[in-house]
């Protein structure tokens, strides 16, 4: 499928499922009818050419799919979905005010997102629900991106939608009240699929380019519907300035290269000064939270062409506002950790470790050994070093972090 028609569909895609489910409120039959409709156009359109109104296009096929679905159904409810599926092919066929040709954003693929975010689902099935309904992807697509099998995917997805439905949650756009309850939900949601991509949790693979590209993009979106969001600011500039060093992550085998060594001659500097605008913006105007922190923080590392330049003294100051802003984060402190080290020596960062060893969500989890061995081999302890970084590559699931791991274990052995 040309590209050119890959990304209109997939902007396009949550407009008419939007539109369709606020008119109908069944998201399973919508959500499915949008797909075929879909499907139809990426098989005719590089052929017969895109239609003059695309948007319109899709919901009329999409609408007829409806119908066919709820042919079984009572009379009156066949004249219902066609006279709703009338109104809205209608309703996008002439353009309103600012509307040229039926794909201007409305409110609905806002909703739709918030409505993937509900807090009644697991914030698995929020992100796969997301990626599917508001992100246009595939159920194979989002199965692929996770490494779950896709029949494993299908479910999840299947069950997010059942408990939405059975949470008897309408698609009437949320109050002011209700949308600010549920924003943070979805800046947690693109966050999360952002960093899946950015540092796969298992597999083969350190990155997801297709995973950071569509956070990247929904956080644009989104941040086009709420200009005045500073943390939806804070949010996409984080992702920029982090996006930026991902082709000086690795090597030319895959192999994995920390901050402190990539070759910053290869970041991408129209993201890093994107993103550094942005941030330096909003923090003139917006209040101050997390997302606008961890922001500034990279974009900090971003200001010193070498690493021993980079100015930790500002970077413990922001982590300690971090920390004041999102307390009781085992990663924040984590950072943190290494921060102080930075500034302080690593005894100081050590001290400050120990206060996570008996926090239950890092028990299992590899980053804990692994800030330790490097703060022991600051210190120049090796052998404890060693030990650490080794534990670290046992509980690590991704294989490029599990093999840089055991490298450094390797050569301190």
């Amino acid at each position: 499928m040309p590209e050119q028609v890959e990304d209109l569909l997939r902007r396009l895609a949550p407009r008419v499922l939007g539109l369709l489910v606020r008119r109908h409120g069944q998201f399973d039959a919508c959500e499915d009818a949008v797909q075929e409709a879909l499907l139809a156009a990426a098989l005719q359109w590089p052929e017969q050419g895109i239609p003059d109104n695309p948007a319109s296009w899709l919901i009329t096929v999409a609408g007829r799919r409806l119908t066919d679905a709820w042919r079984g159904e009572s009379a009156r409810q066949r004249r219902e979905v066609t006279a709703a599926v009338r109104e809205a092919a209608d309703s996008l066929t002439t353009p309103g005010p600012g509307e040229d040709d039926g794909t201007a954003d409305t409110d609905d693929s806002l909703t739709l997102l918030l409505l993937c975010c509900h807090p009644a689902l697991s914030p698995s099935a929020q992100m796969a629900l997301t990626l599917r309904a508001v992100g246009g992807l595939t159920t194979a697509q989002i199965a692929n991106a996770f490494l779950v099998p896709e029949p494993t995917m299908g479910q999840r997805i299947s069950r997010a939608k059942q408990k939405i439905k059975a949470s008897g949650t309408g698609f009437a756009p949320l109050s002011e009240e209700d949308r600010a309850a549920r924003l943070p939900v979805v800046l947690q949601v693109l966050y999360l699929i952002f960093n899946e991509g950015y540092t796969a949790s298992s597999g083969p693979r350190l990155h997801r380019a297709d995973l950071t590209a569509e956070a990247i993009r929904l956080t644009r979106d989104l941040r086009g519907r709420l200009p005045g969001d500073g943390e939806v600011a804070g949010l996409l500039a984080l992702m920029l300035l982090t996006e930026a060093r991902r082709t000086a992550r690795t090597g030319p085998d895959g192999a994995l290269v920390p901050l402190a060594e990539q070759d910053r001659s290869r970041w991408d500097r129209a993201l890093l000064s994107e993103g550094t605008e942005l941030i330096s913006d909003t923090l003139t105007w917006a209040p101050i939270g997390p997302y606008q922190l961890q922001a500034a923080i990279a974009a900090v590392h971003s200001e010193s062409g070498k690493a021993e330049d980079t100015d930790w003294p500002q970077i413990l100051m922001l982590y300690r506002l971090l920390e004041q802003v999102w307390p009781n984060n085992p990663v924040v402190r984590l950072n943190h950790a290494i921060a102080v080290a930075m500034v302080r020596g690593p005894a100081a960062g050590l001290e400050m470790l120990a206060e996570l060893e008996d926090d239950a969500r890092m028990s299992e989890h590899h980053r804990l050994p692994a800030v330790r061995a490097h703060l022991w081999e600051m210190a120049g302890e090796f052998a404890r070093a060693r030990e650490e970084y080794e534990l670290a590559a046992r509980r690590a699931t991704s294989l490029p972090e599990r093999r840089y791991l055991e490298s450094r274990a390797a050569r301190l052995g």
